[in-house]
């Protein structure tokens, strides 16, 4: 079989998604799948590179930044640019084969290219179209996760148009809800860009401001002193929940060079966290998959307190699949090695995709 894997893309998160598609490449069981790289340049562009039929094929995730070949022949090499061919995203329809998508943030997290994959009816790996929309917009979640009765930190979500017609308002629905320090994060970004702290109005200007370069929509959260608590989901309607780990914080939060250009992150796995707050993680890591109408995969985050209470973050559709990881690191201290992590979410792919199938037949008749 083969695995189309979809790598690269648009978005801020653009060099996460590369280091992501090396690590799975590695990985792969090739006595059963070839791998063809699909990688989506800054620019949009789709370019196809040579199968891959050997994880020693690839050496240097460099070489996944595939160049436009000028020829029909084209080749990965660790020791030159490696040259693909442009395709068209519909070229990715072929029998016998599964796409991996391991694209981050917008344009690949956020439903638009699994509405793709959808349309051509091809099997791919991770969450949904609705999941995946759903759980890249922190102000939709959120509001998810208020009608499944998990306790989140408050917050006021803040639009464009609004800040710049009366940032009056906006200060007095932030300063009446919430108080310093609070946290500013675009609504539809990860890995922490655009995020930043603010103490005072001052900052909550520059913060609000930075967070309107990468979305007309941001939100203003409740800073709290909490532990930073992650768990592991893997499953379609069987949902299976890893062992709880923990970002280990040195600083108040970890910016986007900090986790994975420099990976200054420290991970405790497993999180020294009660069995009664693990039994929550649990239930509420299940509650929200649910919530979204999850699939495949995800990473599910939380804030824990000094007294144990507990809120949810949010869950990423998508999460970082690097060697350092938390998702695959989740599952490795749970008992599933990265490779058969990898199988076990194909498998789920091709499962759900013929559950789709069979409706459709049924439909059909």
């Amino acid at each position: 079989m083969k695995i189309f894997l979809v790598y690269g893309g648009k978005s801020a998160e653009h060099d996460i998604s590369i280091l992501t598609a090396f690590s799975i490449i590695k990985e792969v069981y090739y006595d059963y799948y070839e791998v063809e790289p699909i990688y989506i340049t800054k620019s949009g562009q789709w370019v196809k590179g040579a199968i891959v039929k050997q994880a020693n094929e690839v050496k240097d995730s460099d070489a996944l930044k595939l160049t436009i070949s000028d020829s029909s022949k084209f080749a990965i090499d660790e020791n030159q640019d490696s040259e693909g061919i442009l395709i068209q995203p519909s070229d990715l329809k072929e029998e016998n084969a599964v796409i991996f998508p391991v694209l981050h943030g917008p344009n690949g997290e956020d439903g638009t290219v699994q509405g793709l994959f959808e349309v051509i009816g091809m099997p791919y790996v991770g969450a949904g179209v609705l999941a995946s929309a759903c759980g890249m917009d922190k102000i939709i979640s959120k509001q998810l996760f208020q009608q499944a009765g998990l306790p989140q930190v408050p917050y006021v979500p803040v639009r464009k148009a609004e800040w710049l017609n009366d940032k009056e308002s906006v200060f007095k629905q932030c300063e009446g809800t919430l108080f310093y320090p609070m946290y500013i994060k675009p609504a539809n970004l990860g890995s922490s860009v655009g995020i930043s702290k603010a103490e005072n109005r001052d900052e909550l200007v520059e913060a609000i401001e930075l967070a309107l370069r990468y979305d007309r929509r941001v939100v203003v959260e409740q800073g709290i002193e909490a532990r930073e608590i992650e768990v592991a989901i893997l499953g379609n309607d069987d949902i299976h929940i890893s062992v709880p780990g923990e970002l280990v914080k040195t600083v108040d939060f970890y910016d986007y060079e900090s986790k994975y250009l420099k990976n200054e992150v420290v991970l405790q796995i497993p999180a020294l966290v009660p069995e009664d707050v693990n039994a929550r993680l649990r239930d509420y890591a299940v509650r929200a998959f649910q919530a979204l109408d999850g699939s495949g995969l995800s990473r599910c985050d939380f804030f824990l307190t000094s007294n144990d209470e507990l809120f949810i973050n949010e869950v990423n559709t998508m999460p970082g699949f690097t060697q350092f990881s938390m998702y695959p690191t989740l599952w490795k201290n749970t008992g599933l090695n990265y490779g058969d992590l990898v199988e076990e979410l194909i498998q789920l792919a091709l499962r759900r995709h013929q559950e789709r199938m069979s409706f459709q037949n049924e439909n059909d008749k």
